[in-house]
């Protein structure tokens, strides 16, 4: 009896401490719990995001610039190969030993001046010889002249027969024609002399000298002794469609087009010229025509044979609507903007454009001077919708010309103050697809969207 209440005491005794253990592990998992449900970050939902983007007050924030008035310049680009003006090979015109070389090479020399010199001796003695020839023919004249007048004077008292004076008058009618081919001669022999000194035909830059000093040379050589480029002017011969010629040929009857040699990034004008002459005839092969302007090259930023970047100014547009590029989307209906009006509310416009390229488009209907229009910030716009205004800068100037064709604008950065960082990563990129765009051809008439 005794032993059976001992194990009674012992079993509710263990029973309780189970309890006590079973309580402190429910403590701890509750705990624990709490503290990573504290720890784990609540899960973003669309909803989050959305409250995000759109602030406080659920307006959507846009980047907004006023259409403007502007002068816009249209161009035609091509690309063309530089060509010196005028291109020598200097060559010797006689047969001789090099004594001297005056120039050196890359030098920039007048027109007459002296580039080298032949061995003159041979040259020197022949001309030498005709002198002395006329001399010689000279004195027979003279005493012939004599002759014939003593023979007329006495033919006149026929103290001679009369034939005798005419032989007389015709030997001293050869005389004379031999003394004027001595004299002949005398000029062939000092031209042929003076051509042991080489001058420069032309002003130029001289090459890369082909035939060293102590060399025979001849008239007869290939390569000669060096050639020379004008590249002071210089000029730039292009091509572009047919399309146009009838446009350029008008534009050019009115006045002096100028065109413009881009540097290596395409934008920068390296050098400004004229064009000088549309050609007769265009290439069939091709669809195209050649053109050639000069340009002064005063720092030698084009050197013969080059590739450049070329663009004519054909027309400019006076006083024309004009927005960023980015503020015109398109859609079924064809192209429109977003023009913010009272209580901060956008309404879709469509629009017209005339003329668009990387940085700036021409509208021709739908918009007026100052009219403000969206730029960035399309991906939640709807007609109507409720925005909140960031000013940002507007476009380039008109006169500035158009970039380099396919190169996408970088996005202002004032766009997304105020957005946060995931609300950035949801949003769909504000403009088309570069390939959406409208591009500008040569022809300067506005090509259809891509698919």
């Amino acid at each position: 009896m005794i032993d059976h209440r001992r194990f009674m005491d012992v079993s509710l005794r263990a029973i309780a401490e189970n309890r006590r253990l079973v309580a402190i592990g429910l403590c701890a998992i509750v705990v624990l719990g709490a503290a990573a449900l504290m720890l784990v970050p609540r899960q973003d939902t669309p909803e989050r995001r959305r409250s995000s983007r759109l602030g406080g007050n659920g307006a959507i924030p846009v980047l907004v610039t006023p259409a403007r008035l502007a002068d816009v310049p249209i161009y035609l680009d091509g690309v063309g190969t530089a060509k010196a003006l005028n291109t020598v090979t200097v060559r010797p015109q006689v047969e001789g030993k090099l004594i001297s070389i005056n120039f050196r090479e890359g030098q920039d020399v007048e027109k007459d001046y002296v580039l080298a010199r032949i061995d003159p001796t041979t040259y020197q003695a022949q001309l030498d010889q005709a002198i002395a020839k006329k001399a010689q023919d000279a004195a027979l004249l003279a005493n012939a002249k004599l002759d014939l007048e003593r023979y007329e004077r006495l033919a006149a008292t026929n103290s001679i027969t009369k034939q005798q004076a005419d032989t007389q008058r015709s030997t001293v009618a050869q005389l004379e024609a031999q003394v004027q081919a001595d004299q002949a001669a005398i000029d062939n022999a000092r031209a042929i002399l003076s051509y042991t000194t080489i001058t420069a035909p032309i002003g130029g830059r001289t090459g890369i000298r082909q035939v060293d000093e102590g060399n025979i040379v001849r008239a007869s050589d290939t390569n000669g002794i060096v050639v020379l480029t004008e590249v002071r002017p210089i000029s730039v011969i292009f091509n572009l469609p047919q399309q146009v010629v009838s446009q350029v040929n008008s534009a050019s009857a009115v006045r002096t087009l100028t065109v413009d040699a881009l540097g290596a990034d395409n934008q920068t004008a390296v050098d400004h010229g004229v064009l000088q002459v549309v050609d007769n005839q265009v290439d069939p092969a091709t669809g195209t025509v050649k053109l050639k302007a000069e340009f002064p090259n005063d720092k030698l930023q084009l050197w013969p044979g080059q590739f450049v970047n070329v663009r004519m100014l054909i027309d400019t547009r006076r006083q024309v609507v004009v927005v960023p590029t980015g503020a015109v989307q398109r859609g079924p209906n064809g192209p429109f903007v977003f023009v913010v009006q009272g209580g901060n509310k956008v309404a879709l416009r469509p629009v017209t454009v005339g003329q668009q390229d990387d940085t700036q488009a021409v509208i021709t209907t739908g918009l007026q001077a100052g009219d403000p229009v969206v730029t960035t910030g399309f991906a939640q716009l709807t007609d109507g919708t409720s925005v909140e205004v960031t000013s940002g800068d507007s476009s380039q100037p008109a006169g500035t010309p158009p970039k380099e064709r396919g190169r996408r604008q970088n996005r202002p950065a004032a766009a997304t103050e105020g957005i946060s960082q995931d609300a950035q990563a949801d949003r769909p990129t504000d403009n088309p697809a570069p390939g959406a765009r409208e591009r500008r051809s040569s022809s300067g008439a506005a090509a259809s969207p891509a698919p």
